[in-house]
């Protein structure tokens, strides 16, 4: 019998049985993953495009994204989307920067006959006038109440000074909504859908004939060439502040150009940015929530892209203390900087990423997205035992040194606005 007044003896964290997806070869440059490890009777099906932002004309990416449905010669949107619910499937579609997701959910069952409507949307779309003019209308309007938010003002400027000199830097304006053509949303399209698909996943028990029949369906979509991505970008440093006269709050960004995955820092420093800001118990949260009282939520990331990545720090706050939080930001730089990281301290991060690492790890799906993090890179997902070597050997005196090597605040891009 459990004796229940003593508590378990912890265990430390060394190793992760990580399943690998199976990899089908579509074409020489697309793949498709499955992930068939799945208990239960859901399945999902992802279709990764060359389709991001960094292409076309400003916008456009965007809208063709949101199109995808809008009708065939044969059926409308209305149409469309009722034969997939009344199958009980659910169709989501996102863009960033460098690619378009499509994902697809359905019982097993229907899976196929849901995956076949969406083949045939996609492919015989033809952007009536009407679906067009009603998005291009709803993005507006939209996007002219974003642009009362400071939010949404720092954000924008701080991808300009990020991306200086770059394509990630494009940032819409309001006449972009007013030039975008239906010829250039068809060619688009055609471009960069039927012409750009880069990957496959699927998760779910679906059985071999179902893969193949998936690859037989979205196969000829597959694009002909890798795509080439900047690398090398540089970040315009300083500081940089967009006025809003009403505003009674302020957004503040600040970052850098950094790394991704392939940089040998990358894993150590994740375990600095954690301590700084990308937890509840971080430092920024202590001095800039907790004892300060000069915002709700303030938080760091690493983020990446196809050949480099970037660091932010982001918060918003009330004007009159934009610039004593600035300061504050700062300070807990260079405390990092100058002064190791308790023991006590370093020791709760670990157990914290050890444990979303865990959690990550839990099931099917969540195991199919780790090994989507790391695929583009040309990894596997022993990355992920290596973080958790990084995370149980990082000592005080690496934290002090990433500090040093990364976070001066002389390299930093920073921008308010309010």
């Amino acid at each position: 019998m459990i004796n229940r007044t003593h508590a378990p003896e912890l265990q430390t964290i060394k190793h992760i049985d990580f399943l690998k997806p199976r990899v089908f070869d579509v074409s020489p440059n697309v793949h498709l993953y499955w992930n068939e490890n799945v208990p239960n009777d859901t399945s999902r099906v992802d279709l990764y495009f060359d389709a991001g932002t960094i292409l076309g004309t400003i916008g456009v990416a965007s809208f063709v994204n949101g199109l995808l449905l809008s009708g065939t010669k044969e059926q409308t949107s209305i149409e469309i989307n009722e034969s997939i619910d009344a199958l009980g499937g659910f169709f989501e579609s996102g863009v960033s920067n460098e690619n378009a997701v499509i994902s697809i959910y359905a019982l097993k069952e229907n899976m196929l006959p849901v995956l076949r409507i969406i083949r045939d949307s996609i492919h015989g779309a033809i952007f009536p006038e009407q679906e067009v003019d009603e998005l291009l209308i709803d993005r507006k309007q939209k996007f002219l109440v974003n642009m009362g938010k400071v939010n949404f003002l720092a954000q924008r400027a701080f991808q300009q000074r990020l991306f200086s000199d770059s394509i990630y830097g494009r940032v819409s304006d309001v006449k972009d909504f007013d030039s975008i053509s239906r010829q250039e949303i068809i060619a688009f399209h055609r471009d960069y859908y039927l012409n750009g698909l880069s990957k496959m996943v699927v998760v779910g028990d679906l059985g071999q004939d179902a893969v193949d029949h998936i690859i037989d369906l979205f196969g000829d979509w597959s694009h002909a060439h890798l795509p080439t991505f900047e690398k090398n970008i540089q970040n315009l440093r300083g500081t940089a502040h967009v006025v809003k006269e009403d505003a009674v709050q302020s957004a503040i960004r600040v970052g850098r150009m950094l790394f991704n995955k392939t940089h040998p820092d990358y894993l150590d420093f994740h375990i600095l940015n954690t301590i700084l800001g990308d937890y509840f118990g971080s430092r920024l949260m202590s001095n800039i929530r907790e004892d300060k009282g000069y915002t709700y939520g303030i938080g760091t990331m690493m983020a990446e892209l196809h050949a480099s990545g970037y660091f932010l720090i982001a918060t918003e706050v009330g004007k009159d203390v934009r610039e004593a939080t600035l300061v504050e930001i700062q300070k807990e730089i260079e405390i990092l900087q100058h002064e190791l990281v308790p023991e006590d301290e370093l020791e709760l991060v670990k157990n914290y990423l050890l444990g979303q690492l865990l959690k990550s790890a839990d099931g099917p799906y969540s195991m199919t997205d780790l090994y989507l993090g790391v695929e583009p890179y040309k990894m596997d997902m022993d990355f992920y035992n290596k973080a958790i070597e990084s995370i149980n050997g990082i000592t005080a005196e690496r934290i002090q040194e990433l500090a040093k090597k990364y976070l001066n605040w002389s390299d930093m891009t920073i921008v308010s606005a309010g």
